[in-house]
């Protein structure tokens, strides 16, 4: 029951934040492409450790166990829109 509580106050503590990111409007190419650079398309932790060509485990993404990464993966999304339907620029070097 007291695990249940904690999450529950972790995620009431959460929510102004996350309700900020998801309300941020991006209108400036340069904060598009900074949120762009400095967002990752992918989780950087995930990845094959390996020895003399043989796979010897594999670390999963740990993104996911961010409380805030739908609303951030949202935000990068919202950058990478504004720069393709907005500014006409090509966005591919971002994914």
């Amino acid at each position: 029951m007291t695990s249940f509580i904690q999450i529950r106050l972790h995620n009431n503590l959460l929510h102004p934040v996350r309700e900020w990111l998801e309300t941020i409007e991006i209108h400036n190419s340069k904060l598009a492409h900074f949120l762009c650079k400095v967002i990752p398309a992918q989780c950087p932790f995930e990845r094959d450790i390996t020895l003399f060509g043989r796979k010897l485990f594999h670390i999963p993404p740990m993104c996911k166990l961010n409380p805030l990464y739908e609303e951030v993966v949202g935000l990068r999304f919202k950058a990478l829109c504004y720069l393709a339907d907005e500014c006409g620029e090509d966005v591919t070097a971002y994914c």
